[in-house]
């Protein structure tokens, strides 16, 4: 049974059996705008080992008394040696999850626009819906500037915080979306539920909502 989740502090009860820490940062964070070009992809990576393991790998690793530096490790004259000894410590020890922001966004609007939202999985597309995914997400990239604007038209519509009234971000939207009209965007977004789902003002009603 897992415990509730305790925004990093530990338990606030007594927790019966042994107890794993887990250590978690990231890479790659851009805030609202996950269309940042400099950061299209972010990592989330996590290690069980103990404090007295990490302690002894970075003293291991380190270029200088002070901090452990990417570049010294990753380039330095001991680079292999130290890639090795990090990769051999970590094995069965970690856990990377690499997310694409593109298509993240793309999941999104196939979860808003052609299915029923997956939020009761967490924030996993739906399997069935998964190449739909796909093929926008690489239609998307083939309508170059097009596709572009369509994702950050539909970043802007579901942002919390807005920028400008809904109806004004819902109608920028539906002019990104008519814009991919004759590419495989705009096919892609076009199957049998979605050419009703994105029609006119019904689109207007389930966005504005």
């Amino acid at each position: 049974m897992r415990t509730p989740l305790q925004g990093g502090l530990p338990p606030a009860g007594a927790v019966a059996g042994p107890v794993v820490e887990i250590a978690c940062d990231e890479s790659g964070f851009s805030g609202t705008n996950l269309l940042d070009p400099s950061t299209p992809m972010i990592t989330h990576a996590s290690v069980d080992l103990s404090a007295g393991e990490a302690g002894q790998l970075i003293a291991e690793l380190r270029s200088s008394s002070h901090e452990l530096k990417s570049g010294p490790f990753l380039r330095g004259p001991r680079a292999r040696e130290a890639l090795e000894l990090f990769l051999g410590a970590l094995r069965g020890r970690a856990l990377v999850h690499l997310i694409d922001k593109e298509f993240f966004l793309v999941t999104r609007v196939i979860d808003l626009l052609l299915a029923e939202p997956s939020y009761a999985a967490g924030t996993r597309l739906t399997q069935d819906r998964r190449p739909a995914a796909f093929a926008l997400h690489r239609a998307l990239r083939d309508a170059g500037e097009d596709g572009k604007a369509f994702l950050a038209s539909f970043t802007d519509l579901v942002r919390a915080k807005r920028r400008r009234p809904a109806s004004q971000a819902v109608e920028r939207f539906l002019r990104a979306r008519d814009a991919l009209a004759g590419d495989r965007a705009r096919d892609a977004l076009a199957g049998d539920r979605a050419r009703d789902a994105l029609a006119g003002d019904r689109a207007r009603d389930a966005l504005a909502g």
